[in-house]
């Protein structure tokens, strides 16, 4: 027996109890959710008698903790689809601007851009809250959009910039020479270009946007203004919480991402990592 094959043996099952644990909350999500309300609590590896009922609970907003529930996930998705507008337009715009207009000290903002991230999201929680409620944002969908675009965006710009290195600059010198201003280019020669990082850092702001919780707790708390995160949080915190209808919440509110995750995961990895390596 060669050696690469004893230790894949070796590692086989240090993989499965890893791929056992991550799995298992998921397994005990689904499970909570098919359970009816009054065998929450019996522990058992799968209900007597699955129902979705918890699941028509949800989407009727048939519960007390669940009569925002349709405006909440407006407000999810709304937040996450500006989020990932703002940070997308930024920062093609800043990456066209470094990478193709060559402006003066661009490659310095470039790299510095990433030195943001030396100050974890958390400890600017409190000035962030701050500066939101110097500008009356408090309590409005947007101070969540705007928090979110701040942290998102210097990836965003590093990657785009990274990834149109490998874009041909001959093909922007071409355009000029046709007459071609330079908002001209970026939109029929750069965007087309650089759609699949397009596509992978929009999913990854979108994302980002979708599952944030620290700071939608702290900028929203009015009932009609809050993401469903923050309100799934307040739920749990009762006493009498309804377990198998916010386990049932919570894998409807996975979906959507899981869903795009997997029609786009090819894009991102194609995204993220081309122009890594410079020839």
């Amino acid at each position: 027996m060669s050696r690469d094959v004893r230790t894949q043996l070796l590692l086989l099952p240090l993989a499965a109890i890893i791929l056992i644990w991550t799995l298992l909350p998921f397994y005990h999500m689904v499970v909570l959710s098919l359970t009816p309300r009054d065998e929450a609590f019996a522990g058992r590896l799968w209900p007597d008698q699955p129902t979705l009922e918890n699941y028509g609970t949800v989407l009727t907003q048939g519960d007390f903790y669940l009569q925002s529930f349709w405006r909440q996930l407006a407000n999810s998705v709304f937040a996450a689809v500006m989020t990932c507008a703002i940070v997308l337009s930024v920062a093609s715009f800043a990456s066209f601007a470094i990478g193709r207009l060559k402006v003066r000290f661009g490659d310095a903002v470039s790299n510095l851009a990433l030195l943001t991230y030396l100050i974890p999201a958390t400890f600017l929680a409190i000035p962030m809250y701050q500066v939101m409620a110097t500008y009356g944002l408090l309590n409005n969908i947007w101070a969540l959009i705007l928090s979110i675009a701040t942290f998102t965006t210097p990836y965003a710009i590093w990657v785009l910039r990274q990834y149109a290195d490998s874009v041909p600059f001959e093909l922007d010198e071409a355009a000029r020479v046709d007459g071609a201003a330079p908002l001209q280019i970026y939109w029929l020669v750069y965007i087309p270009l650089i759609r699949p990082a397009l596509l992978a850092i929009g999913t990854f702001a979108l994302l980002h946007a979708w599952n944030e919780y620290l700071y939608a707790f702290l900028m929203l708390s009015a009932e009609d203004q809050m993401t469903l995160p923050v309100a799934m949080g307040l739920y749990s915190r009762n006493d009498d919480a309804p377990w198998p209808v916010l386990m049932a919440l919570g894998i409807i509110y996975s979906l959507p991402p899981t869903t795009l995750y997997y029609a786009v995961r090819k894009y991102m990895v194609t995204g993220l990592t081309a122009g890594g390596v410079k020839s």
